[in-house]
């Protein structure tokens, strides 16, 4: 159960970088799940849930921009693999299954980012315009964390 919520949370780090960990921080922080005596203890720290949420705040409006670049362009999908390993890591050390976490969010991540770009495309060609899509994605991306986060206590 841990990989399949690991490989889930990875694949909202293919739709919204930031959002992923910023959950899995918080449920950490919370005490939702346990990472303390795991490499990623950091996520439960006091800080770590208010750093990822202004980032992931700060993504979610920089992503309506124009000049936002595709999440396919290297530099977006790297850091969406990097954050999908990482929140699919936190996920799995609760469960002492760090690697295959972080491997299951990998993998999530590419399916996020791909099959996330697929069909906002194709939202925003039956809207007319992108906003609406990315607002459905924004929206599918936070609740599905919140969720995602939620099943793993």
């Amino acid at each position: 159960m841990f990989l399949l919520l690991a490989l889930l949370i990875g694949v909202i780090s293919g739709l919204r970088t930031m959002t992923a960990p910023a959950a899995v921080a918080w449920g950490a922080a919370l005490g939702w799940f346990d990472v303390s005596q795991t490499p990623l203890a950091f996520m439960g720290y006091r800080w770590t849930p208010w750093i990822f949420t202004i980032l992931a705040v700060t993504e979610l409006v920089a992503d309506q921009l124009p000049s936002t670049p595709s999440r396919k362009v290297p530099m977006q999908f790297g850091a969406r693999i990097v954050s999908g390993a990482l929140s699919g890591a936190a996920i799995g050390a609760a469960s002492s299954l760090l690697f295959g976490g972080l491997i299951a969010g990998v993998i999530g991540a590419v399916i996020g980012t791909y099959g996330g770009a697929a069909i906002r495309g194709r939202l925003a060609a039956s809207f007319g315009r992108d906003l609406p899509a990315a607002l459905i994605e924004d929206a599918v991306a936070v609740i599905g964390a919140v969720l995602i986060v939620g099943a793993v206590s």
